[in-house]
């Protein structure tokens, strides 16, 4: 099943028919004990004559975005090198293997954007990338019940100037991008679930990258394990868990960019630089 917020209403998709979930409110309804009883519910009831891909929005409304960091090895060693003037080389390494996960806050729900809206790289920066990452949503128990697809638009040059500068270099207006729904499940997805990444430029690719959920390091049951430790989330939370797909370092965004990330199972998350 996957659930879509729409500028209408709540919807869930089921063998390409959209129900809409009577009197549905998102923040309720995430952090509701009952969220797949309710769905079934809807699924039970007449299906919409009618839904438009134009009016879905972010899944999200006042729930927190938090990201997990060097979780992939391939982003260890974009980490270690982008940091390596700065005295960074081994700091990465050692959090990719360290028991205790790299997490940080990402964004609020009013800095989230969503399909076909437009993501921002920073004024101040000159080395900006998108990754896109497989985003877990739990509810307030801590329980994984859905997966979306998230960009977690990132400054590389202040990340790297110096790792305390991270705030800077991740959460500001339009870093973050969720959507297009959340396919709920609570089963793990499967490790050869596939993540695509596409960035467009003028109508032409100018780069393409994919991985598989069997490189990430860690699990995300484990993740949220931590994320929860000491912290509440009445609302539920989303969790990205990191990038496996890393531009090289001559790449840097442009505005009027096209970014695509795809996700087995999910769909398509695309946005355009503002």
């Amino acid at each position: 099943m996957k659930l879509y917020r729409t500028s209408s209403g709540v919807f869930v998709e089921e063998n390409e028919k959209y129900f809409p979930v009577a009197e549905a409110d998102w923040d309720d309804l995430i952090s509701s004990s009952d969220l797949y009883a309710r769905v079934r519910a809807a699924i039970g009831k007449a299906a919409a004559s009618s839904f438009d891909p134009a009016s879905v929005l972010a899944p999200v409304v006042s729930q927190e975005v938090w990201a997990a960091g060097v979780t992939y090895y391939r982003s260890r060693n974009a980490r270690i090198d982008e940091s390596k003037d700065a005295g960074g080389g081994s700091f990465y390494d050692r959090v990719y293997a360290a028991e205790r996960p790299e997490l940080f806050f990402k964004a609020t729900g009013r800095r989230v954007v969503g399909p076909g809206a437009a993501v921002r790289i920073r004024s101040d920066a000159k080395w900006s990338v998108p990754e896109p990452e497989l985003t877990l949503l739990m509810n307030p128990a801590g329980e994984i019940v859905g997966y979306t697809i998230g960009n977690d638009m990132s400054s590389r040059d202040i990340e790297g100037e110096n790792p305390l500068y991270l705030p800077q270099a991740k959460v500001y207006d339009g870093s973050c991008a969720l959507g297009p729904c959340v396919l709920l499940s609570t089963e793990p997805l499967d490790k050869t679930t596939t993540i695509r990444l596409e960035i467009a430029r003028q109508g032409k690719t100018i780069f393409t990258g994919s991985t598989t959920l069997a490189e990430l390091k860690r699990e995300p049951k484990e993740l949220a394990k931590f994320l929860f430790r000491d912290n509440t989330f009445p609302q539920g939370v989303f969790l990205m868990t990191g990038t496996g797909v890393v531009p090289g370092n001559d790449f840097t965004l442009a505005h009027g960019d096209a970014i695509r990330i795809g996700i087995d199972g999910i769909g398509t998350l695309e946005n355009h630089v503002a």
